[in-house]
């Protein structure tokens, strides 16, 4: 029995409920709306960021909600999006068409797997050149490089010690000012 891949269509019309809709190579995914300290984070390293693009302007960073269309099959929302200068014409109004620059993925219990496998995979099958995992429980961010069609560990940052990670040169990030 075959089934039929999921495409751009079928999520347009999936409900707003508070969920997080995705499709994984046609297949659907969901899971729950993200907890108050996910949203801290998030909002925390946006914010660290944020003051990096003000002093070094080259682009644009963007947060969840927001569609990333990786194909019509593979629509995924990481919880932040940049997207170097060169690639901006990639915004529209449906959201990210094709590969920003970098993937932000906050993992929770409910989503560990998923990013870390699943859409770590997708990101690198669609050509994302950085994906950055930022783990709360072992209060960590890791920054991974595309190399061919796969991740490298370019860095880990945890501490108080303020570090770079690509592909920003002089972010100092402070991992432990994420934490809540």
């Amino acid at each position: 029995m075959s089934r039929t891949a999921l495409t751009y269509r079928d999520y347009a019309t999936l409900p707003d409920d508070g969920r997080r809709y995705e499709i994984h190579d046609g297949e659907l995914s969901v899971t729950a709306a993200p907890t108050p300290q996910h949203q801290m984070i998030s909002g925390r390293l946006f914010l660290a960021v944020s003051r990096w693009l003000e002093a070094n302007f080259g682009g644009e960073l963007l947060y969840a909600p927001l569609d990333v269309i990786l194909a019509d099959t593979s629509i995924v929302q990481p919880d932040i999006v940049y997207l170097a200068s060169d690639r901006l014409e990639r915004i529209s109004g449906r959201g990210i068409e094709g590969a920003p620059t970098l993937a932000v993925e906050i993992l929770s219990p409910s989503t560990r797997t998923i990013d870390r496998v699943v859409k770590t995979r997708l990101y690198a099958q669609y050509e994302v050149p950085f994906l950055w995992l930022v783990d709360p429980d072992a209060r960590s961010v890791e920054a991974f490089v595309l190399e061919r069609d796969r991740y490298a560990l370019a860095g880990a940052a945890a501490g108080s010690e303020p570090i770079d990670l690509p592909p920003f040169t002089g972010l100092d990030l402070v991992p432990d000012a994420l934490w809540p």
